[in-house]
């Protein structure tokens, strides 16, 4: 091997370095992700920093400034809200979803809006010019503020980024980038790493929002190693079915605002359009008079959202019932079966039990727990709930219904849909009896729910 170079194992999953290969990574515990990289040692010395140097980077805590940084709004508020209120100048976003999701046109559109009045570079190292301007063309006019700039090269792309100095730059994606000081393959650890480190010192040092494309595994997590996410400071993933018309993006980490924000979009033949109200989106054609369709709300960071879950309880033909739940845990419908067997004497040994939740949409929150309970009662004696009924809580397993977070939130948005009844929790009764203009039931175990039917 040659002077200067030397051959290192990176993990896959968390970057852990070793100098030889290992079947467990020592750090994060997985199996089987080290890989063989080499590495080109750097010729350049270290500055020796004076003292003086030191001393004027210390201040101390009570001298620092601490006003809230200026936003500049996208133009789409859904986006927005998922930022923490705009993009704060000179931060690092990564937007990570499945191929296809729509991550390139999401990003087009911000650009497209961002164009009208800031100096905007998108840098594609997948797609050429004219494909670009091929989806360009269908979302309408763009300002000359707009630039492409097709490379993948990381030292060409930080001398233009450095030329120009545009107010924001998307990356599309990181895993095509690479540095010709990093001997290994683009998309390697090794490459990810380096150029977001790049990235990452442009953005802070000109004061450039940068906003970074990275791709997903089979998993559903960036591709890359873990430290990615650790350095960027807000990373959002684009979630949804790509054959469906809508899409879901969360923040899964903001330094900048709340973590569990999400912005509802659907895709139509001119890009993405911002769903306002996601509730009345997720409960049209809901059926009438229908058994097993419950309505339930959930709270996804500040926003609660109505969906709808069906159930359908049937004898099984064959001697092992067949359970199945689609967006929401298939274990937790399986402990709330467990907990109607036991407590309220529900015969379900012998029943195949389908659990959906209309839309599309996932959701795991444990306030949604009474409602799946609720959706297969009503499927198993064939009653159908009314209509107007909306209801929320978490159900434990001796069968009493507990109390969750932001009840007033729920029952205003119930009310604002025109709903007339609403369950909750009996011990939530105290926080949303000043609500007017809606029935309010409290129920403190599943027995006095399963009344309401």
């Amino acid at each position: 091997m040659a002077k200067g170079k030397k051959t290192v194992f990176f993990c896959q999953n968390c970057g852990h370095e070793e100098t030889k290969w290992l079947g467990q990574c020592p750090m994060c515990k997985e199996w089987n992700t080290f890989v063989e990289e080499k590495v080109i040692a750097s010729s350049v010395s270290a500055s020796v920093k004076t003292d003086r140097d030191i001393e004027k980077k210390i201040v101390a805590l009570s001298q620092v400034n601490t006003d809230e940084q200026k936003r500049f709004q996208t133009g789409m508020k859904e986006l927005d809200r998922v930022l923490g209120g705009g993009i704060v100048p000179g931060s690092l976003v990564l937007v990570g979803g499945d191929p296809g999701i729509g991550k390139s046109t999401l990003l087009l559109q911000v650009c497209q809006k961002l164009a009208k009045e800031r100096q905007v570079l998108y840098i594609s190292g997948e797609e050429s010019q004219a494909q670009i301007k091929l989806r360009a063309n269908r979302m309408g006019n763009f300002s000359d503020n707009m630039k492409l700039f097709c490379e993948t090269n990381l030292g060409t792309i930080r001398d233009v980024i450095e030329k120009k100095q545009p107010e924001f730059v998307v990356i599309d994606s990181i895993q095509t980038m690479y540095s010709e000081e990093v001997a290994s393959a683009p998309g390697s650890v090794s490459q990810v790493r380096e150029s977001t480190n790049v990235f990452m010192q442009l953005a802070k040092g000109l004061g450039i929002t940068i906003f970074i494309v990275g791709h997903v595994t089979k998993e559903g997590t960036v591709a890359g190693p873990r430290v990615l996410e650790h350095m960027v400071d807000t990373v959002l993933y684009f979630e949804g079915d790509r054959h469906a018309s809508y899409r879901i993006l969360r923040g899964v980490k903001n330094r900048f605002g709340s973590t569990n924000e999400i912005g509802v979009f659907e895709m139509r033949q001119n890009g993405l359009v911002e769903v306002e109200n996601p509730s009345e989106y997720m409960l049209s054609g809901k059926p009438e008079n229908a058994s097993g369709s419950v309505v339930a709300c959930s709270i996804e960071g500040t926003r609660p959202l109505l969906i709808e879950i069906q159930a359908l309880v049937c004898d099984t033909n064959f001697g092992m019932p067949r359970r199945t739940a689609t967006g929401t845990d298939y274990n937790r419908v399986n402990l709330l079966m467990a907990v109607l067997e036991k407590r309220i004497g529900l015969h379900l040994a012998n029943c195949d039990a389908y659990v959906n939740i209309a839309g599309g949409i996932r959701m795991n929150e444990p306030a949604i727990d009474l409602g799946i309970v609720m959706a297969i009662v009503s499927s198993y004696k064939n009653r159908p709930v009314d209509e107007r009924m909306i209801v929320f809580g978490e159900v434990g397993l001796s069968g009493e219904v507990r109390a969750v977070n932001m009840p007033e939130q729920r029952v205003a948005e119930a009310k604002k849909l025109g709903f007339e009844t609403c369950v909750v929790p009996e011990v939530s009764l105290d926080m949303v009896k000043g609500i007017k203009g809606i029935k309010i039931i409290g129920v403190k175990t599943i027995n006095d729910a399963m009344n309401l039917i």
